[in-house]
């Protein structure tokens, strides 16, 4: 690949290609017997590691997690005229109403069947998203609290479209981080899904770890469809910053951010200084990080947003140079793929 035909404001210069056998479909076992590729800016340099060895690069960083906890978002039912459906929740929104992606047609007061709960159709968006209202069986409204409960007896682990197969129970562990506590997300913040206990444990004690929490909706996995990247509408998340971490962001320590998500509530709150609220910052080679000192992710989509965040840190040119470096190693890909740190 030509550097000279490659443009930071072109979502066509986000393009690789990946061979299928290196998508993940599944996790290392255990989890930090992943790869890890480590990029150090200041030396240019690329080192191949696995990813229990981690704490021998981090020098005096603190690490941010996020403890976003994915929920049973994925509920099979049927229209009352018998046809299939297939709803995903994304996200809730004020009055009890919820956004919702949903496979099958719809119009406006539909009526939906699932297991335990009733769906209504409110509104349809030009996005193709939907507003929902949700009933028990009494036909009483279900507040997120409620739902969850629900969701929870008759739901599925939302897995990533690329993950092309149903989710099993061992699907519940694994796409789940080990201190997933506030319930929320419909995609897990993926780079913290390499850590075991023990490796955790280690890491808290000779680097101290703090968590914010964003919880991640579906607009996650949309490509950029607009040629010029600035052209895109970014979606927003919930996020909520606790006071401790809050107190690091304003400080002078290094920060490793673990994960997007992160480094997007981070660089959010950085620049907004609202400690909680809805996170639309897009990260770019033309929107660089401000704080964020050094990130722990996995290797994403092409065309992504998120990819497009890699190279907000390292630049277009290196960003593609890494992923075909990944490639060429055979690294595994995307949610339950290997991971990269970019010092």
């Amino acid at each position: 690949m030509k550097k000279s035909n490659l443009d930071a404001s072109k979502t066509s210069s986000y393009d690789f290609f990946l061979p299928e056998n290196l998508i993940a479909l599944y996790p290392s076992i255990p989890a930090d017997s992943a790869k890890l590729l480590i990029y150090d800016r200041k030396t240019d340099s690329i080192k191949h590691e696995i990813f229990r060895n981690i704490g021998n690069y981090l020098d005096g960083h603190t690490i941010i997690l996020n403890n976003t906890k994915v929920i049973k978002a994925r509920i099979f039912g049927h229209k009352q005229t018998g046809a299939k459906i297939e709803l995903l929740l994304n996200k809730p929104l004020p009055n009890n109403q919820f956004l919702c992606f949903i496979r099958g047609r719809v119009k406006v007061e539909d009526i939906l069947v699932f297991d335990g709960a009733i769906a209504k159709i409110a509104k349809l968006n030009s996005d193709g998203s939907r507003v929902v209202e949700f009933f028990d069986d009494s036909f009483k409204i279900l507040d997120f609290d409620n739902l969850l409960n629900i969701l929870d007896k008759i739901g599925h682990i939302p897995l990533p479209p690329y993950i092309n197969r149903e989710d099993n129970k061992q699907d519940e562990v694994d796409y789940q981080t080990l201190f997933a506590k506030e319930e929320g997300s419909v995609a897990a913040p993926t780079a913290s899904l390499h850590f075991t206990p023990q490796l955790l444990e280690n890491l808290k004690k000779q680097f101290g770890t703090s968590f914010i929490t964003l919880h991640v909706g579906a607009g996650t996995f949309k490509p950029v469809e607009s040629e010029n990247i600035h052209e895109h509408a970014m979606h927003s998340e919930y996020y909520h910053i606790e006071d401790d971490t809050m107190e690091i962001i304003n400080s002078e320590k290094k920060i490793l951010a673990v994960g997007t998500t992160v480094t997007r509530t981070i660089e959010y709150y950085h620049r907004t200084k609202k400690q909680n609220g809805e996170c639309d910052l897009f990260l770019n080679p033309n929107n660089p990080p401000l704080r964020v000192n050094s990130i722990l992710t996995n290797f994403h989509l092409p065309k992504s947003t998120l990819i497009m965040l890699v190279a907000s840190f390292v630049g277009l040119e290196k960003t593609m140079e890494l992923y075909q470096e990944a490639i060429s190693h055979n690294y595994r890909f995307y949610s339950y793929g290997d991971a990269m740190l970019i010092l």
